[in-house]
């Protein structure tokens, strides 16, 4: 019994934290998803926006008091529009997913979510966190890393990993 309590207490903030992303896996996944370029969008802006918005952690979550509506996610999915979380006053769910979904590993709906909201009138620039620190400002490095690093490198918008030449 206290083997697995001790245990408990080992795994759950691992649990509690989710996934949090190194920007050239997330960028990875992005690409995969067909996140280049899409809504007009660069890799880049989109790794941007992670980075501003949950700093890569698919767990991380914000209340706003003001329409008591919650943020979830890596991408930050607003409850009042976009998901379904079961206590947000005047939902509408346009995407049609519960917010838990937005909070797993596996990112595939929040980026079907991101696709969904980007083809709104506002495109990226619902994102109040695109608009103050991506916005007019050169992205790139969010997709660029060190060769020296052995982790990844972008050129001419290609994942490339030197260890896997």
């Amino acid at each position: 019994m206290k083997v697995l309590i001790l245990l408990g207490l080992v795994f759950l903030p691992m649990l509690a934290h989710g996934k949090v992303y190194e920007r050239c896996e997330l960028a990875r996944v992005l690409k995969q998803n067909g996140m280049d370029g899409f809504g007009g969008n660069s890799l880049a802006d989109w790794v941007c926006l992670a980075k501003w918005e949950s700093d890569y952690n698919t767990k991380a979550t914000n209340y706003n008091p003001g329409d008591q509506s919650t943020d979830y996610g890596i991408f930050q999915i607003n409850s009042h529009y976009w998901c379904n979380d079961g206590k947000t006053p005047d939902a509408k769910n346009v995407c049609g997913i519960s917010c838990r979904d937005l909070l797993t590993d596996n990112i595939s709906k929040a980026i079907t979510c991101a696709k969904r909201i980007v083809q709104d009138f506002q495109g990226i620039r619902a994102w109040v966190a695109w608009r103050n620190h991506c916005e007019g400002r050169d992205v790139s490095s969010y997709i660029r890393e060190n060769l020296m690093s052995g982790i990844c490198l972008f050129l001419n918008k290609t994942v490339f990993h030197p260890r896997q030449q």
